[in-house]
């Protein structure tokens, strides 16, 4: 349920509606719009009057939310949620570029790679230490040596890290990095998700191979309702019929989500394609449909990548689809 409040409320009125409000066992979040002021009311709401709250001064209308998300929906947060990484800000009309590579392989690769991506504008460093293969045989990445590497990387190039976590016995591990990423197939590991809502860091949440909406979203619940606002929805493709590509990028997933929910929307166009020669047509395609930042894996010699080197971009290509991306965005938002 949610309060719509009048403008200019007055203290004391709204002070007594809320504690009343939590007297009958219903959680408050207070939303201060640019417009319009709202109490989105998360609890059983069903006993409560709607007659009665509506009847206040201070009240406008009072809406039953139908949506099993709360925290995550637009109804309850009617302006975009910004979040800052640094001095990266995501959402609110920014393009954000998140670029590296998909394994962290040496000190040399990441800081050159790092150095790199930052000239041609990336102002988040993506590497992964932690790497979830479906093969047990395959490199599953250096692990805490890789985290000690990115430290490095970032010390250097002051890029905030992002990094994916794939236990919560690994989250003390975590303490340097800045945006943890929760992968795909953990997107509904629902104590893993619990465990990232009692930290304070971003998250960047990934969309399941075969989730809908509701069930990502449902997910970024979970981390919001321990007290995590800072959760950014990332689409990485998902998986369909079509075997030409690795994934199915769903360019539709940016305004659908961006119409359910306030949070910040990124596409991952490496792992939508799996190929290299995919990634520039769509990210350019996600930007001119909305997207608030891209998260694209970029190494210095993709052919002998350790992970994902086919699906892998070399710095100058992506120096190139960043020039390009900075004229969609203007054209865009002009």
């Amino acid at each position: 349920m949610i309060v719509l409040l009048k403008p200019n409320p007055d203290k004391a009125q709204l002070d007594s509606l809320i504690k009343w409000l939590e007297s009958k066992g219903v959680e408050i979040h207070p939303t201060v719009g640019t417009t319009q002021t709202i109490l989105g009311l998360v609890g059983d709401t069903s006993h409560l009057d709607i007659d009665l709250i509506s009847a206040l001064d201070i009240v406008a209308g009072v809406r039953r939310v139908q949506e099993p998300y709360k925290n995550a929906n637009r109804k309850f947060h009617p302006d975009d949620t910004v979040i800052k990484v640094g001095n990266t800000v995501i959402g609110g009309g920014n393009l954000t570029l998140i670029a590296g590579p998909c394994s962290v392989e040496s000190e040399e690769q990441i800081c050159a790679i790092a150095q790199k991506v930052k000239e041609s504008g990336a102002t988040l460093l993506r590497g992964g230490a932690f790497k979830p293969r479906t093969s047990p045989y395959s490199f599953q990445g250096l692990r805490d040596e890789g985290l000690k590497l990115l430290s490095v990387a970032k010390k250097l190039t002051g890029l905030p890290i992002v990094t994916e976590i794939m236990d919560i016995a690994h989250l003390d591990s975590f303490d340097d990095v800045d945006v943890i990423q929760v992968g795909a197939r953990n997107m509904q590991n629902f104590e893993l998700l619990k465990a990232l809502g009692n930290t304070r860091k971003p998250i960047l949440l990934k969309r399941g191979l075969s989730s809908t909406y509701e069930e990502l979203l449902m997910s970024a619940e979970y981390i919001m309702a321990g007290g995590n606002n800072n959760v950014i929805l990332c689409e990485r493709g998902i998986r369909s019929f079509e075997t030409y590509t690795r994934n199915t990028l769903d360019i539709s997933a940016i305004p659908v989500l961006k119409q359910l929910s306030h949070l910040p929307v990124i596409i991952d166009p490496s792992h939508a394609s799996g190929k290299s020669a995919l990634v520039a047509p769509l990210a350019c395609a996600a930007v001119a449909a909305g997207a608030d930042g891209l998260i694209i894996e970029v190494h210095n010699d993709p052919e002998h990548a350790l992970c994902d080197g086919p699906q892998s971009i070399r710095p100058e290509a992506f120096d190139a689809l960043v020039k390009k991306l900075g004229r969609i965005s203007s054209a865009v938002k002009g």
